[in-house]
């Protein structure tokens, strides 16, 4: 017994008396158990045996198309990338087992982050064991007790933690709505710090947000600006450097938060920036002060995707390609897509329902083709999507037969006609 601790005083755990801290997970648990007890494969389970390249991987014994793997550029088995790794380990060892801080910052962490900056023309980049860490950190120390953070309401999970975290007060608005937004800034008291919080492209639906308009607006209204381009980086714009680039207003963003884990095809994540105090978030920023540093073979094959990615004009035209014929074919087939036209390498393909949608998961597995299932409370209106990630190497045959596959199993399952 603890010392001080009556026996007749501690807590007591009685079957039913809801004292059980997975009790609210109950709900999800039955859900689960009834999808699974029709036999088929668990979605959010699965396992790649074998990865062959950036679009193939043996699935249950049996190569299947990749396309749910936010491998945007393919960069995952870029020889040029891989080499650099390899190299980085013999150099540098497996990992650096500290903080940037005290013992954790190598000269590859330098060299990454100078890569950031000459890919976004900034002067300040700063790298973080992950894209999630990366929201953490920032938007936690830069909006504090007092401050105020007006963002979208769909804004991924990392940026709502962030939020949470630095306990700022948190004021949402509709979803890519530029009016609701202007209203909440207005109403913010005078003199409080304000912070506005967008992303180039919703991972869910793969729309992008109007950003040009609604940094104008925040701008007006005094507030900061953060964008979140994990989804756009690399792909979108002329150079690759996101919405902001491509709407041209990339010089208004204050911080832009991305990731490596996308069309990078590493892991990590980062922000940069051009304001003159920036540098200061090392000593401050509690996420990146108190983590142990990516492990040098990581952060070189950041750099080298990322100088090659200056130069990934070619892929991108392609990926913008892949992305037009996927949608229209869908489109045309009799599916509902998540929006009107392709907007990003990301085409969700709405389902009536989780049901429904998981059998139509299943149905593409056994066709040989990978998405992603994606359900509430993740997506928006409680919707249940497929979600489509296109790639620079999905070839134009890869295409067709990827389009082929919906088509049976969307007639099989009862989606499509």
């Amino acid at each position: 017994m603890s010392e001080g601790i009556d026996e007749a005083d501690r807590p007591q755990v009685l079957e039913g008396a809801g004292t059980d801290l997975f009790s609210k997970f109950d709900p999800l648990i039955e859900l689960r158990r009834s999808l699974l007890a029709t036999g088929q494969e668990d979605p959010f389970s699965l396992v790649m045996e074998r990865v062959i390249s950036p679009t193939v991987a043996v699935v249950g014994g049996r190569e299947t198309i990749l396309l749910g793997t936010y491998n945007y550029m393919g960069m995952t088995f870029d020889p040029d990338v891989i080499a650099a790794g390899k190299q980085a380990l013999d150099d540098y060892g497996a990992g650096t087992t500290g903080s940037r801080v005290l013992n954790g910052t190598y000269a590859g962490h330098k060299a990454v982050e100078q890569a950031l900056k000459e890919f976004y023309a900034m002067d300040h980049a700063m790298v973080f064991s992950t894209g999630y860490q990366a929201n953490l950190g920032i938007i936690s120390t830069i909006a504090g007790k007092g401050d105020y953070i007006v963002l979208d309401i769909d804004s991924h999970a990392s940026i709502w933690d962030g939020c949470k975290l630095g306990d700022a007060e948190i004021v949402p608005f509709k979803h890519n709505d530029i009016e609701a937004m202007e209203k909440r800034l207005k109403r913010i008291p005078a003199g409080a710090g304000k912070l506005v919080i967008l992303e180039g492209v919703y991972s869910m639906l793969g729309d992008i947000a109007p950003l040009k308009e609604m940094i104008r607006v925040a701008k007006e209204n005094g507030a900061m600006v953060l964008v979140d381009e994990a989804h756009s980086m690399g792909f979108i714009g002329p150079n690759g450097r996101g919405v902001a680039e491509d709407q041209g207003c990339l010089d208004e963003v204050d911080f832009v938060i991305g990731t490596f884990s996308k069309s990078v095809g590493t892991v990590g994540g980062f922000c940069v920036s051009n304001h003159p105090k920036f540098e200061i978030l090392r000593l401050v920023c509690r996420p990146y002060v108190f983590t142990a540093s990516l492990p040098p073979s990581v952060v070189a094959t950041a750099a080298t995707s990322i100088r090659k990615l200056m130069h990934g004009s070619n892929k991108r035209a392609h990926l913008w390609e892949n992305s037009k014929v996927l949608h229209q074919a869908l489109r045309e087939a009799g599916f509902q897509l998540g929006t009107a036209s392709p907007q990003s390498a990301i085409i969700a393909v709405i389902m009536p329902d989780l049901e429904r949608g998981a059998a139509m998961w299943e149905a593409l597995l056994k066709e040989g083709l990978y998405v992603n299932l994606a359900r509430p409370p993740a997506t928006p209106a409680n919707m249940t999507l497929l979600r489509c990630s296109l790639c620079a190497e999905h070839s134009a045959e890869q295409v067709q037969t990827i389009i082929g596959m919906f088509k049976r199993a969307g007639a099989k399952v009862g989606i499509i006609g």
